[in-house]
């Protein structure tokens, strides 16, 4: 059997790098409506570290909450 040669191994490069667009779009777009920057969304093409983004996101306050309840806060009463 001969060894992987150069076509090769660009065309398994250039299918994990659009498998890893794929994955990380969705989270980018994710993280920027949430508030945060959304290029934490690369967190979730490292191991373990996913997770705890995921976690951080689910449990901490967002950014967008907070600009809402400020602007509530700061609305006159009619």
């Amino acid at each position: 059997m001969d060894s992987i040669g150069l076509p090769e191994l660009l065309a398994v490069t250039a299918i994990m790098a659009s498998l890893g667009g794929l994955i990380v779009l969705p989270y980018w777009k994710v993280f920027s409506k949430a508030g945060f920057p959304g290029a934490l969304g690369l967190l979730m093409l490292i191991p373990l570290a996913n997770i705890v983004a995921m976690f951080y996101l689910a449990f901490a306050a967002w950014p967008v909450h907070r600009e809402l309840a400020d602007a509530k806060r700061s609305k006159p009463a009619m």
